[in-house]
């Protein structure tokens, strides 16, 4: 009984005190351990929702839109390149969504009389990426996509002497692709341009052949005029947006 006194003792003070003190006050000796839990929990939990919004939160894609394929490349451009050009407003590829997707190429068959003919093919593609959480920003996964079009360039069946470049001028990243190639029995030599802008990767393909005595290309002028073509079709992204 004699231990128990000032416990009583505090019991009666708390009861002649207000409710919230007693709350706040009277508890808090029991309670004290258990609240300095809560509290660490709360902070936690608190914490959890900007976590994860942090997490979410990627940066907007630069572009939103893609050019028209087939007025990517001038029409000067296109007639210097492939020289009596089949349909000089070039064929557009297939596309179930021309705002992440397009393409268009164009060729043409120069007849040169007893000298043979020269034939030349032009295409264009273009790959746009998004922004999504999860998958990262659109220029991240136009990155990934623009390393992974090299490599398959690179390792085109049946290439060879294939040499690899910068493409300076072109884009924010470009490589250059050059290789020869046995087809319907000539020898085509192959000029690939693949770029990066923002959130967009282009391809630019450019290769030709020579017919009945023709001279096959020269691999350096066929480059050449492939980071030419490759330029002005990277510059039309940014002018489409």
């Amino acid at each position: 009984m004699h231990r128990s006194a000032p416990r009583l003792t505090r019991i009666l003070a708390c009861a002649a005190v207000p409710v919230m003190l007693v709350v706040a006050g009277c508890s808090s000796d029991s309670d004290s351990k258990g609240s300095g839990s809560d509290s660490g929990s709360s902070s936690s939990e608190g914490s959890s929702p900007d976590t994860k919004q942090s997490a979410a939160t990627v940066e907007p894609a630069k572009f939103a839109k893609l050019p028209q394929p087939c007025k990517a490349i001038a029409s000067k451009t296109i007639e210097e390149l492939v020289p009596k050009v089949k349909n000089k407003a070039g064929t557009a590829g297939t596309s179930s969504d021309t705002g992440v997707r397009g393409s268009c190429s164009w060729n043409g068959l120069e007849d040169k009389g007893v000298k043979g003919s020269s034939y030349r093919w032009l295409d264009v593609s273009f790959q746009r990426f998004e922004s999504e959480a999860g998958l990262g920003s659109g220029e991240e996964r136009a990155k990934d996509a623009y390393e992974k079009e090299v490599a398959k360039t690179r390792a085109t069946d049946g290439a060879k002497g294939v040499k690899t470049s910068p493409a300076a001028g072109v884009g924010e990243e470009a490589t250059a692709i050059g290789f020869g190639l046995k087809k319907t029995g000539e020898d085509f030599k192959y000029a690939t341009i693949v770029a990066r802008t923002g959130n967009v990767v282009v391809t630019l393909g450019y290769n030709g052949a020579g017919y009945a005595g023709a001279k096959t290309p020269d691999a350096s002028a066929l480059m050449k005029d492939a980071v030419t073509a490759a330029k002005e079709a990277t510059t039309s992204v940014a002018k489409a947006n």
